[in-house]
């Protein structure tokens, strides 16, 4: 009576290991890339809504399905930390970036130009490059918090007004400051909101995208 209790359990025991397994290893598919393109219409990205829709739109075309993705952005009433769920998350190699939102904005986050790879698992040309396009758009502040007015009218405008905080996802700039080697929080464009004002500071209207599960 005791044997086939036992080849139940060892049954059971190996179903569940297996089911583990194969929890690891979705966990580690892609679930945070760089945008290999923007809008195309410099930090008018249609709205947060839009922007969400590119990141997935992207990591659709790259075969990652059943994913909810959304843009690393602030707006004037949602924090960019706050849209992000909850991790960890990888890039498209499985390597990690972060446990969670409180790693991800600490020192210690794994953003690199070889990490913060795009949803192809391409490199993203940096600071030294040509073109240079390390300036990611975020509108926030080092924390994943919203900028006043920094924001390029919520991610609607193109023009040369407003204008966008970006961040450096190659974590270099132009000196040694925090600010210079900030993946979120470096400075803000400058003449605008257009697609050529984004790139006159080396950038390309890219941005994060990470999957909220």
């Amino acid at each position: 009576m005791r044997r086939p209790i036992l080849v139940a359990a060892i049954a059971a025991a190996a179903t569940l290991a297996a089911s583990a397994g194969a929890a690891l290893s979705q966990d580690k598919s892609m679930s945070f890339f760089v945008t290999s393109a923007g809008s195309g219409k410099g930090a008018d990205l249609g709205g947060l809504k839009g922007a969400d829709a590119h990141c997935a739109s992207l990591a659709e075309a790259a075969g990652v399905t059943g994913k909810t993705w959304h843009a690393y952005l602030s707006s004037s009433t949602e924090d960019a930390r706050d849209r992000i769920g909850k991790g960890p998350w990888f890039n498209a190699k499985g390597e990690k970036i972060a446990d969670d939102v409180a790693s991800l904005h600490g020192d210690a986050n794994g953003i690199t130009k070889q990490t913060a790879l795009t949803e192809k698992g391409e490199v993203v040309n940096g600071r030294g490059d040509k073109p240079n396009r390390h300036d990611m758009l975020t509108g926030s502040k080092p924390d994943g918090t919203k900028i006043a007015d920094q924001t390029c009218g919520d991610w609607t405008m193109s023009g040369a007004e407003g204008a966008a905080m970006m961040g450096h996802h190659d974590r270099t700039g132009l000196d040694e400051s925090a600010a210079a080697k900030s993946w979120n929080s470096s400075h803000a464009s400058r003449g605008g909101c257009s697609q050529e004002a984004l790139k006159g500071t080396g950038g390309d209207g890219l941005f994060y995208c990470f999957a909220t599960e």
